[in-house]
């Protein structure tokens, strides 16, 4: 009733209140709802109720399946506009010119490739906005909020300012190198999001290799990078490329280290089969395998250079990094890569660890690439926090890090997910039996692990327990709650 209440209670208020008051004078207005307006809104509701009812029951039915009009996989669109092609598109006596099914892939690949360059330019007018303004609200500030409604306009008006600024080339830059990296960076990107598994027939590059051109795909923005420090003939830029592309070549060992543990439970390295399969045992990676997250997250930001790990970007050692020589769009376009590359991780992450577009048998109902939009989403944010919160690491703990804590330690979950596989194969149990107990072996493998082998490389916080205590008496919630207590009293 509520809905319809509303309605009334708007139309009756714009109805009955008066165009001025006198001065001086106070005025109540009563808003007395009208039954005609309620029962419209009760109609509406009804209407509105019949329909989804009405759309569950053909879901169910089966009536949508594999229809070209079933848009909970945009992939069916394509396959009925590849069948509705005629085999031969002209012939020419007993020789068919141009085969049908040749212009109905070329048609789905123009359509497929339009579609990613337009989702990724929205997506990053979208991304500047949302992350400044969750950043605001993790450190207690308002963010953009003149440029149009809600500061909405803010990402477009950065964008004209940085096109309308000048382009300095140091003196004895290279011109051509210069000007190469910062287009360079945006072709591994657009190769990444073709992968992404949207939903069972929606892939743009449905690849069986796809765990392979995931790793060596991300592997081409080294190049760049290092060609931008070099090219720019700024001992600071190449200093800060340098350090990046060595934190680069060392995360990506733990990174296919992780992804081979998901290959081995999967059997295979297509991304769709591995969605698959943990929606056919109702599973996400993320609760069978929590060292491998652990370790793929942690270090997808080295290589996507955000906090804990934006190396490149420590001011007070080396400026800017490898981009401290551009200016205008072109360090535009480094700032929107790195965004870019964080919402393809999202993806990745999404897809391999939490299920991909499957949802426990919602995705029958949902359309599957409105569950992935939702678990991107969901990683993104945790990036965003992460940056808002976390000090950024030294340059020798980054590579400490990766090469005596985070490789070792894959490569032993490795070899306890490969006895774990093997034994999963020979064992004649339901399967929801050995998952669980596969999940609780690896959560306290992992806990155990990482706790033991930091005690080995000499981290032992039981010598620094007095460390927090400064901290703790002039700063945070407990000296706020002393300094309130303080002013109560007088």
């Amino acid at each position: 009733m509520r809905i319809p209440l509303l309605f009334g209670m708007l139309l009756d208020t714009a109805k009955d209140a008066p165009e001025s008051f006198p001065s001086g004078t106070r005025h109540r207005v009563v808003r007395v709802p009208m039954p005609g307006l309620r029962l419209i809104g009760l109609a509406v509701l009804a209407v509105v109720i019949a329909a989804n009812v009405g759309i569950g029951v053909i879901v169910v039915g089966g009536a949508l399946d594999d229809q070209w009009y079933d848009f909970r996989d945009l992939g069916n669109t394509m396959d009925g506009l590849r069948s509705v092609l005629p085999e031969c598109m002209a012939s020419m006596g007993d020789t068919c010119v141009v085969p049908g099914a040749y212009v109905g892939y070329l048609t789905a690949a123009i359509l497929g490739g339009t579609a990613i360059l337009s989702f990724v330019g929205v997506l990053l007018v979208i991304l500047v906005w949302s992350e400044r303004r969750l950043l605001a609200r993790f450190q207690v500030r308002r963010g953009p909020n003149r440029v149009g409604p809600y500061g909405l306009l803010q990402p477009l008006a950065d964008a004209i300012k940085m096109m309308q600024k000048e382009t300095v080339i140091p003196r004895g830059a290279d011109r051509f190198l210069y000007y190469l990296p910062p287009v360079i960076v945006f072709i591994p990107l657009m190769l990444l999001w073709g992968a992404v598994p949207w939903a069972p027939k929606m892939t743009y590059v449905d690849l069986n290799v796809g765990v392979l051109y995931l790793v060596a795909v991300t592997s081409l923005t080294t190049l760049a990078i290092f060609l931008a420090g070099w090219s720019s003939n700024n001992h600071y830029g190449l200093l800060g490329a340098m350090r990046t592309v060595a934190m680069m070549v060392s995360y990506e060992i733990p990174i296919s280290i992780s992804l081979l543990t998901i290959v081995l439970f999967t059997g295979s390295l297509q991304l769709t089969d591995i969605v698959r399969w943990q929606g056919e045992h109702n599973v996400w990676f993320a609760f069978l395998l929590p060292l491998p997250l652990f370790s793929f997250f942690f270090s997808s930001t080295a290589e996507l250079n955000r906090s804990p790990n934006d190396i490149a970007e420590a001011e007070s050692e080396i400026v800017a990094g490898y981009y401290t020589e551009y200016s205008g769009m072109k360090m535009g376009l480094y700032l929107a890569g790195e965004l870019g590359y964080a919402t393809a991780t999202s993806a990745f992450v999404s897809a391999l660890f939490l299920g991909g577009w499957t949802l426990f048998g919602l995705e029958t109902w949902i359309p599957g690439y409105l569950i992935l939009g939702g678990k991107i989403a969901f990683v993104y944010f945790v990036l965003v926090w992460m940056r808002a919160t976390l000090p950024r690491f030294r340059l020798d703990q980054l590579m400490a890090f990766a090469w005596k804590y985070l490789i070792p330690l894959s490569i032993a979950s490795v070899v306890l997910v490969a006895l774990e596989v093997t034994l999963f194969a020979r064992w004649d149990v339901p399967g929801v039996v050995p998952l669980v107990l596969f999940a609780i072996v690896n959560f306290i493998f992992a806990r155990v692990a990482m706790r033991r082998w930091a005690t080995v490389l000499g981290y032992q916080p039981e010598l620094q327990a007095n460390a927090p205590v400064m901290t703790s008496g002039i700063g945070g919630l407990r000296a706020a709650r002393a300094l309130r207590q303080a002013e109560g009293t007088r």
